[in-house]
């Protein structure tokens, strides 16, 4: 039996993402999770996990897209420096 896909709320941001992930961890550790929530709180952090990754890797590619901008920049100003001292 496939498990079902149900729409998951998106948390707030990335903190509030990782403090649900950590609740999730604690009472998964504890064994005191009920199994009838096991899975729904196994596909919550799931979901929390891969909403993380995907938060990480955008913001990621938005810095090495500064960056390269950055250099971009220097190396043009150098470029002007260079051609004022001939």
């Amino acid at each position: 039996m496939a498990a079902k896909k149900t729409t998951q709320a998106a948390p707030a941001g990335y903190a509030e993402a990782m403090t649900e992930i950590e609740s999730i961890l604690s009472q998964l550790d504890s064994n005191s999770i009920d199994v009838d929530v096991l899975a729904t709180k196994v596909e919550r952090a799931s979901f929390l996990i891969t909403w993380c990754n995907e938060r990480i890797t955008a913001a990621q590619l938005t810095v090495d897209t500064l960056v390269a901008d950055i250099e971009f920049e220097e190396s043009d100003f150098d470029e002007e420096d260079e051609d004022e001292d001939e």
